[in-house]
């Protein structure tokens, strides 16, 4: 008779076993970590201070701590340590910190995958996101990136914190088309824009998202902004 499940590799009650509820309970946390998987990164190396029971966390290449040896498997709380499970292809969760979901090719976490072929290949959907923080000035090239061939849908802002200064507006862009997204945006604090595209447009090299001023110059002021892209992924 096996031990444990093949999927989930939780632990089967064996003829005979004493202290039955063990085994039970070691099984339900399993189950609890793993269904409807959230992921809270594939990126973290290093375990957090604080385990959570049913927390989860892909473990990376070159992990440290309580996590080494353990690299490609899921690391999920249980009881103040860990239960290290091997993800299976098709496996499907959501990645906290990208705010993604990611599909598992059998080696390794697609993140923004919406196809995944036999060979490897497949269709990504992208997002990244930041905050823009102003300051004197009339252009500010952010730290949100478009990669590398991106077929960029759209991207969007939205102010958090109102803009000061004499400029009367603001617009959303890249460098050579810094209205691409958005122009003649309002100041106040919650204006926003959304900048989708009617025909989306291919990134040939990465490009920073740009924030300029319209009318004058800006002297503070937040705003976040996010852009959406998809990509083709080269087989394995």
């Amino acid at each position: 008779m096996p031990s444990e499940t093949s999927r989930l590799q939780m632990s089967l009650l064996q003829p005979a076993q004493a202290q039955k509820h063990v085994t039970v309970n070691e099984a339900l946390m399993r189950l609890d970590g793993m269904v409807n998987l959230v992921l809270q990164s594939v990126s973290t190396s290093t375990p957090p201070l604080a385990v959570l029971d049913g927390q989860c966390w892909g473990v990376p290449a070159a992990p440290s701590g309580s996590w080494v040896g353990q690299a490609g498997r899921i690391a999920v709380g249980s009881n103040g340590g860990w239960v290290f499970l091997r993800p299976a292809r098709g496996m499907r969760a959501f990645v906290a910190d990208m705010g993604l979901e990611a599909t598992h090719d059998g080696t390794g976490w697609i993140v923004g995958a919406l196809s995944v072929g036999s060979l490897g290949s497949g269709l990504i959907a992208g997002m990244a996101e930041g905050e823009v923080v102003l300051g004197s000035g009339g252009s500010f090239v952010s730290n949100i990136f478009i990669p590398a061939g991106a077929l960029v849908i759209g991207a969007v802002g939205r102010v958090t914190e109102a803009l000061t200064g004499p400029a009367t507006s603001w617009r959303l862009g890249t460098a050579g088309a810094l209205d691409r997204f958005g122009q003649g945006l309002g100041k106040q604090q919650g204006s926003w824009a959304r900048g989708m595209l009617g025909s989306p447009m291919a990134y040939y090299q990465a490009d920073p998202l740009v924030v300029t001023s319209e009318g004058g110059t800006f002297t503070g002021g937040r705003i976040s902004v996010a852009v959406h892209w998809l990509e083709m992924r080269l087989p394995s």
